[in-house]
Order: C-alpha cells, then sequence, then structure tokens
C-alpha cells in the first residue's frame, strides 16, 4: 500500500475500524468533513443518515472505493442503506474468497 492511500481518504472508499466498539468491522467513507474526521457507515448500525463520526487515526483506509456507493453520493448527494450492506457484504467476501485462494491480504 503506498502512503497515498492512508493519508487521503476519499468517498466510498473502504476502511476497517481498529479502535472503538466497531473494532475490527468493515465500512464505507460517506463524507469528510475535515482532515481529522470522516463518517463511516456500513448500512446496518450505521445507516446514511446516521453515520459514525470516526478519528482518521481509529481507522485503516483500505485500497479499495465501492465505485457503486462513490458515484451516487457524488450524483445525488446521498447513498441507500441498501447500496452501503451491498458494498461492504461484496468487499467482505471478495476479502475471504482473496484468501481463501491463498493470497495475503494485509489488514
Amino acid at each position: 500500500m503506498g502512503s497515498d492511500s492512508h493519508s487521503v481518504p476519499h468517498i466510498g472508499q473502504m476502511v476497517t475500524v481498529t479502535k472503538g466498539k466497531e473494532q475490527g468491522c468493515y465500512a464505507v467513507i460517506v463524507s469528510i468533513p475535515n482532515d481529522r474526521y470522516v463518517l463511516i457507515a456500513d448500512g446496518s448500525k450505521y445507516t446514511y443518515d446516521r453515520a459514525k463520526r470516526k478519528n482518521l487515526l481509529h481507522l485503516e483506509l483500505l485500497d479499495h472505493i465501492s465505485p457503486e456507493v462513490a458515484r451516487s453520493i457524488l450524483e445525488t448527494g446521498r447513498v441507500t442503506n441498501g447500496k452501503l450492506r451491498y458494498a461492504v457484504a461484496k468487499f467482505s467476501d471478495e476479502k475471504v474468497i482473496a484468501l481463501k485462494k491463498g493470497d495475503h491480504i494485509d489488514g
């Protein structure tokens, strides 16, 4: 992973929560209010309208941006919770499949 992916968050980017009650969970960045915090949502526990504010130091930014989520937010200013759940589930499934194939994935 390049240093750029750790320093600059993007709308629609997948993250792993590294601190707090949601530690180890995946979520998607839905808003970037400033350079220290982002709003994350997973479509289930944290919906788009009730997104969780997280310090960037408590997240691991992953090298995956959900094109569906990013496009939806950029075009309409919001995203459905179904789309967020789909993005998280799809990413989780891809990671599991890659691990089964014997590929090493950091994180």
